[in-house]
């Protein structure tokens, strides 16, 4: 997998619960306008504030009803055997790739810890094709992979541990990650870095903005970049960053869509501000502009 990949949103009613045609209808779109692939279920997604049983749904759907080549989903969590779980039944449903979290509520975690929480994962999944992909997100977790546990657990299984989701937003990071680990792919989680992404070696990014960026970061994934282009999608990601990240992407995606129930969010999620809602509402308007 390589390329643009949106990290997905979910949409939701006023009971918090996904709404299928919705979900379909903007992941087609995505895929569609821009994007090689998307990521079912990562933070994007709201996954960690949904059960297990609603994450076997929408992981379900998608599967179901997209080209799973082009998928990969979140099954990352702090417990090891619901990570099993939810890791297993996306191998059943035909996912190539699981985008997992560290173990990160036990902190501070060594690195003799998280090998071995990774390989009693590769473990349990025994001959199964799915392939991991470590997914850094210290802001959230409270700590960073090691560079040498990532070595580590690639050199043990080549074949399980194959990409890795970096939202730190250090790209040292992330080089020193393609020389020292070859034949793994690094995705950044920002589109930013999409014209450097054949000279470092970077296999693409994984980002929420992409989801309102995904026809501008095509073209600069495709060798098409040139500064104003650069500039362009640096300026819609830090607008729409600006504003809380998760409420932004969905608001923009209903004002694509003209569906409301896109801008419900799961607590402890609020409504935007009138402020908020009024910049994405100018970037909007630019955006249409620009294209027309």
């Amino acid at each position: 997998m390589k390329g643009v990949v949106a990290a997905v949103p979910t949409p939701v009613d006023a009971a918090w619960q996904p709404i299928e045609p919705l979900f379909l209808e903007h992941c087609r779109w995505a895929l569609s306008n821009g994007c090689d692939g998307l990521n079912i279920l990562g933070s994007t997604g709201e996954a960690s504030s949904f059960d297990t049983a609603t994450r076997r749904t929408v992981m379900a759907w998608a599967a179901e009803e997209l080209d799973r080549e082009r998928l990969m989903v979140g099954t990352g969590t702090p417990s090891l055997a619901e990570t099993i779980a939810l890791t297993t039944h996306a191998d059943d449903l035909g996912y190539r790739v699981a985008l997992v979290l560290p173990p990160y509520y036990y902190a501070p975690v060594s690195d003799a810890g998280l090998i071995r929480w990774y390989m009693a994962l590769h473990d349990a999944l025994g001959d199964r094709a799915i392939e991991v992909y470590f997914y850094n997100y210290p802001k959230m977790t409270g700590l960073t992979i090691p560079v040498e546990v990532i070595e580590a657990l690639h050199a043990a299984a080549p074949q399980r541990f194959r990409g890795i989701k970096d939202s730190s937003g250090d790209l040292d990071y992330c080089r020193d990650i393609v020389a020292r680990v070859p034949g793994i792919a690094v995705f950044p989680s920002a589109e930013t870095s999409l014209h450097l992404s054949a000279e470092w070696g970077l296999a693409g990014c994984i980002s929420a903005t992409a989801n309102h960026t995904a026809p501008l970061c095509a073209r600069a994934w495709r060798g098409e970049a040139n500064d104003a282009l650069v500039h362009r999608i640096a300026d819609l990601r830090a607008t729409i960053s600006q504003q809380p990240l998760i409420p932004s992407v969905k608001y923009l995606v209903s004002l694509r869509t003209g569906e409301p129930a896109w801008t419900n969010t799961v607590p402890p999620f609020t409504d935007l501000s009138e402020d908020q809602a009024a910049a994405l509402d100018a970037l909007a308007f630019t955006e249409r502009a620009a294209a027309g």
